[in-house]
């Protein structure tokens, strides 16, 4: 009779952890690429970027805060370089044009270190979908909306102990930078990660 509660208790762990696993979240890229954007950054003088933020469902759950500060962090090390390098100009005579970059997250599902650690590649992939609104700042115009993807597969969380989830954070924001770069000379659009 032990030998049968014990597997009916795995059975019930396991039907308790398959929907996170086998669950289809719609967190994903739309397309393997990103349009050209309307005209090419280097038409603007200035260049400011805004924190990133993250709205609802994905807000107040520990594992995705946790994954947005470290996503603000990846930016932050990733963008700066690039904004020293296009602020550094000299502003025209006049008024400067400015490009704001907002980005935010448009869709995620983050497994902790935590989680990875207890449930394993049962926890399912990590995902995030990361987008900029690239706009005018004067007129409000939107320049661009590019999209970029990555996902961490539940084994290679499992066997890195969360290890292959926070590279995911840092690719994406790497993607994101790789494509303000590549359309700074001229609108040539870019990769969003997607599959």
């Amino acid at each position: 009779m032990s030998l049968l509660r014990s597997l009916h208790t795995l059975l019930i762990g396991l039907a308790l952890l398959a929907p996170a696993a086998l669950a289809k979240d719609d967190v994903e890229a739309s397309s393997a690429t990103n349009p050209a954007p309307a005209e090419a950054f280097s038409a603007f003088d200035r260049f400011e970027v805004a924190k990133i933020t993250m709205g609802a469902p994905w807000a107040g759950q520990k594992p995705n805060e946790a994954a947005l500060v470290n996503l603000q962090a990846n930016l932050d090390e990733r963008i700066g370089p690039w904004l020293a390098e296009v602020n550094g100009a000299a502003a025209p005579e006049g008024e400067a044009r400015v490009l704001r970059i907002e980005p935010y997250v448009a869709g995620i599902r983050y497994i902790s270190g935590g989680k990875r650690v207890f449930a394993g590649a049962f926890a399912g992939k990590s995902r995030v979908l990361l987008k900029l609104r690239i706009i005018d700042a004067a007129t409000g115009t939107v320049i661009a909306e590019p999209e970029f993807y990555q996902h961490a597969a539940g084994m290679a969380g499992a066997y890195s102990f969360g290890g292959a989830d926070k590279a995911m954070l840092v690719r994406v924001t790497s993607l994101a930078v790789d494509y303000l770069r590549a359309n700074h000379a001229a609108a040539v659009g870019g990769p969003t990660g997607g599959e």
